[in-house]
């Protein structure tokens, strides 16, 4: 059952963008893992409660994956308008839920388009752990919540939602605004045009005393989308990834274009190059900014990374991304990303 679930590794070399020749991209290979170094990074504002309740668990010796599964909870519960039962709906006036969970041994689970379970992520987990699959969807998703144990919660929207959502249906127009989450608008994140955030993702990385990473991801996805619209929050290689021999990275903004370029695997890759995360990161939005051309200043992507000997890094493709770093020596920090477009 283990084998069937583990995530099947990508060759370095069969990545055009990467391409070097095999003694040199062995050579450039970090070293093994660290010990006792337990960090934790998540994206955004909201990154800050995440992982204070990640670091609980690391600061005690505890395994990454548990720590990345707690802290992405506390933002799933926050009832705001991007992550969780509380997140802007579809344009039908229902929310739907994504996440996936990876751990160091390339064990992963997701769910997608999943209503009326309140946390995502713990599902996650139990489809990585419980079943043969990766990834659970729509009503099939719910179904196994249900008798895994996971309540049906009642099918309303918050009331920072349901203020959102009437003001867009007023136009009926898809806008989304560039960096909402950091607008100074917590409450309703709505832009001033009625569009919906263009990224509504909470994504954390963990590294444990054991020296092993994992990651976690998760969303309401993007505020009145189409029915069935699916971002990159729940897609392994796209939203996430995590490599113990390397790195770990995670991604947030525009799900349509981090897909285009399977994201978090590209930025692994690029460490497993030696780059450092930051530099890691900075590639992959450059790769995003080539594809994209003069429309990049339409949308915001952003990467957070940490590599196998607890080095951390971010970047973004606009400004305004913020990210949070907790560690032992600094247990809380708020940072501003570097970007690309000026």
């Amino acid at each position: 059952m283990s084998n069937r679930r583990k995530f099947i590794k990508s060759s370095a070399a069969g990545l055009a963008l990467l391409a070097a020749k095999p003694a040199a991209a062995t050579a450039l290979l970090p070293a093994p893992n660290v010990r006792n170094k337990q960090l934790a990074i998540a994206t955004w504002d909201d990154g800050i409660p995440a992982n204070q309740e990640a670091w609980k668990i690391l600061s005690k010796g505890g395994k990454a994956l548990d720590a990345v599964e707690a802290g992405v909870m506390v933002t799933e519960a926050s009832q705001n308008c991007c992550v969780g039962l509380g997140g802007n709906p579809d344009r039908d006036g229902i929310v739907t839920l994504d996440a996936c969970i990876m751990d160091h041994q390339f064990n992963c689970g997701s769910v997608a388009a999943l209503e009326r379970i309140k946390h995502p992520i713990r599902v996650a987990r139990a489809v990585m752990e419980k079943t043969p699959h990766v990834m659970l969807v729509g009503e099939g998703a719910q179904q196994f919540a249900v008798a895994q144990g996971f309540p049906l919660e009642p099918q309303q929207l918050s009331p920072d939602a349901e203020k959102a959502y009437q003001e867009w249906l007023k136009k009926s127009e898809y806008k989304p605004v560039v960096n909402i989450e950091n607008s100074g608008n917590k409450k309703n994140k709505v832009g001033p045009v009625g569009g919906p955030q263009n990224h509504d993702t909470i994504s954390l990385l963990a590294l444990d005393a054991q020296g092993n990473l994992s990651g976690s991801c998760t969303t309401s996805g993007m505020g009145f989308k189409m029915r069935g619209r699916v971002g990159d929050s729940p897609i392994i290689g796209a939203g996430l990834y995590v490599d113990n021999e390397v790195g770990a990275a995670a991604a947030t903004g525009q799900g349509e274009d981090v897909i285009r370029m399977v994201g978090s695997h590209t930025v692994v890759e690029f460490m497993r190059q030696g780059m450092s995360p930051k530099a890691a990161c900075k590639a992959a939005v450059e790769r995003v900014a080539k594809i994209k051309g003069a429309q990049a200043r339409d949308i915001q992507v952003a990467f957070i990374a940490v590599n196998n000997q607890g080095q951390t890094g971010a970047y973004a493709l606009q400004k305004g991304f913020s990210y949070a770093v907790c560690d032992a020596t600094n247990q809380q920090q708020l940072l501003t990303s570097e970007y690309l477009l000026k």
